[in-house]
């Protein structure tokens, strides 16, 4: 049994900027018991034999999908993994960083089956990030009635920075992740593309009339935050009905920010970070009419995945935010008291695996997703 601390106050300011009920796997194994500042808590896995798991949703029966990178979308049913594929997925390009990324369902899953896919696709330029939405069979085999509701532009070659993550906001407005494609970061500065933005759009992929860049000739309508780097976090804080993203720094300058409409969050223009060369991207960490990061993390954590903790199994963590890692190999849990952090603590870190995404369950339990050709659904469960 181990003892997690939470970070050291000097370190904590040197990394940090403040400002239905699911079904019990029969086949989970308890992994290990491990206590954590606030709880004890033990590891379960759900399953394993996943490759490279990107992004999971829960189905109101209890099942989980599971989105693997190289572009197959998975059911997790009864602590099993179901050998086949979803049937009825677009085409995706599984290269470098892209692949099948994200999965979420709409809001009225139970009553339209709708099941929302971002993945990166292939175009006459090159590749881009892409959202596609299908109807569920009522057996979770196939996708049907699929259809492309957005495609980032332009298309660029390389391999790197897709985002990308779903989030359906309370007014039913669909917040689709991007990456600057890293060969690209200086158009993260330019809202008339896609590239380094967060997009808002319609569940079938209109501009809402309220976007903050509807109407402008100069800017992408779909645009609501630009200025990113590569976004694989968002999430909604319950508290608050604030809207939550971080994003990769390059080396050092991970950020975690509050999204507004139309806001400028800087890349590359200031960063925390510099180049993996070790040049400098830019000398200024902050700048007039560019948004403060509520946390930085020097050096980078790699953050995937992210999630706001509002169960009942653990009243302890209630309201705290909880980050995957990647180069750190961890699970980071970060003490949100409404728009400040006051201290961040490490767990899982004995696994010493990549941690892709991180979803706090209906049943109140958190779900993790490890990133490797054997990856795992681990279940954070309170231990007895």
């Amino acid at each position: 049994m181990l003892l997690r601390r939470p970070l050291p106050l000097a370190l904590l300011a040197a990394l940090a900027v403040l400002s239905p009920p699911l079904a019990a796997p029969s086949a989970a194994v308890a992994q290990t018991v491990e206590r954590s500042e606030l709880a004890t808590f033990r590891i379960e896995t759900v399953v394993r034999g996943l490759q490279n798991p990107w992004s999971l949703a829960f189905l109101p029966d209890g099942a989980l999908l599971v989105t693997e990178r190289p572009g197959r979308l998975r059911v997790v049913r009864d602590g099993a993994l179901v050998a086949e594929p979803v049937r009825g997925l677009p085409e995706v390009f599984a290269a470098g960083q892209g692949g099948l990324l994200d999965v979420a369902l709409h809001p009225d899953f139970a009553a339209n089956r709708l099941v929302y896919v971002s993945y990166a696709g292939r175009g006459g330029d090159g590749a881009g990030t892409e959202v596609a939405r299908g109807r569920l069979s009522e057996d979770a085999t196939t996708l049907t009635d699929v259809e492309t509701i957005f495609v980032a532009a332009p298309k660029t070659a390389g391999r790197a920075h897709y985002g990308s993550r779903l989030l359906f906001a309370p007014d039913g407005t669909l917040y689709v992740t991007l990456g600057d494609r890293y060969s690209f970061m200086q158009e993260a500065q330019n809202p008339g593309t896609h590239l380094g933005s967060i997009v808002r759009i319609t569940d079938s992929g209109a501009v809402p009339a309220d976007n903050p860049f509807a109407g402008r000739a100069d800017a992408r309508p779909e645009v609501f935050s630009y200025g990113h780097r590569n976004v694989q976090g968002i999430a909604l804080q319950p508290e608050t009905g604030r809207i939550w993203a971080h994003e990769h720094g390059p080396r050092g300058g991970d950020e975690v920010n509050i999204l507004k409409p139309g806001a400028n969050y800087g890349w590359p223009a200031v960063t925390h970070g510099v180049d993996y060369s070790g040049a400098v991207i830019s000398d200024r960490k902050t700048a007039p009419g560019m948004e403060p990061s509520v946390v930085v993390w020097v050096p980078s954590i790699a953050p995937s995945g992210m999630a706001f903790y509002d169960g009942d199994a653990f009243p302890q963590w209630r309201g705290d935010l909880f980050v995957g890692a990647l180069a750190g190999a961890h699970l980071r849990r970060l003490d949100v008291q409404g728009d400040r952090v006051n201290g961040q603590e490490e767990l899982l870190d004995d696994l010493n695996e990549r941690i892709r995404d991180v979803r706090a369950g209906p049943d109140g339990f958190l779900y993790v997703l490890t990133d490797s050709d054997d990856g795992r659904v681990l279940r954070l469960v309170p231990a007895s």
